[in-house]
């Protein structure tokens, strides 16, 4: 094994692929004073998992201009120099890719498995969405853009994709306040529909905590937050990994 990787390490060297360090290392089964060649493998040979809140050619304009307009609020720097209030959450089509060597673990660990609502591959035909948090003010705000294949009655979308966005939202914010959680309440009352393609506001907001629940309000609006297309109450209880492995 350790031959073969050898000769891998050498064929990407010739091909300019791996960079060369040299360092003394006095290692107990080495001898003190010991030159050693660390190699450095190119990155391409562990790719970095897609973001899937970052922008995309599928956004529409109404997408991008409320992306442009809350990020620009996290990037800002306040009077005593602390960055914006805002921050954009990364979003992957794996959960175990947001812990520290996730990537790797979740090619092992229900390699199959898919995030529900990142398992479609055509931008823009499902959930495209961007979630923002603040710390402060202890909300969060998602910005939403409904594919075709959300439909439900004609040119609208369903209203289980509407409970399932907004699942994910409260969701999101409650372990953002609380740490693991899982949903134990969601009470939906639907307004007015959302049209296919267009791009509306979900925000959610803490509205108490007790014990080991987490309780949070979340409205979906258009963008302008003059129509108001639903208004949810949820609960959330605090979960270990015992939690989960017992059912």
């Amino acid at each position: 094994m350790a031959r073969s990787i050898g000769r891998i390490c050498k064929g990407f060297q010739r091909l300019g692929l791996l960079s060369k360090q040299t360092q003394l290392i006095p290692f107990t089964r080495v001898p003190v004073g010991t030159v050693r060649t660390i190699v450095t493998l190119p990155s391409f040979l562990f790719p970095q998992p897609r973001d899937f809140s970052l922008p995309n050619p599928s956004w529409g304009s109404e997408m991008t201009r409320m992306y442009e307009h809350y990020e620009s609020q996290c990037e800002m720097e306040t009077e005593g120099g602390q960055k914006g209030p805002w921050r954009r959450l990364p979003s992957y089509n794996r959960l175990l890719k947001y812990a520290t060597g996730g990537v790797y673990l979740s090619k092992m660990i229900q390699s199959k498995a898919r995030l529900f609502t990142r398992n479609i591959r055509n931008p823009g035909a499902a959930f495209e969405y961007v979630l923002f948090v603040n710390k402060e003010e202890q909300k969060c705000v998602c910005i939403l853009q409904a594919g075709h294949l959300l439909e439900g009655p004609p040119g609208h979308v369903h209203g289980g994709a509407i409970a399932t966005m907004i699942d994910t939202v409260t969701g999101t914010h409650a372990t953002f306040l609380s740490g693991p959680v899982m949903t134990a309440n969601l009470n939906i009352n639907y307004r007015r529909p959302i049209p296919l393609g267009s791009t509306v506001l979900l925000e959610s907001c803490l509205e108490k905590k007790e014990g080991r629940k987490t309780f949070i309000t979340c409205r979906v609006t258009s963008t302008d937050g003059s129509k108001l297309h639903t208004e949810t109450s949820a609960l959330f209880l605090s979960i270990t990994a015992s939690h989960l492995l017992g059912g």
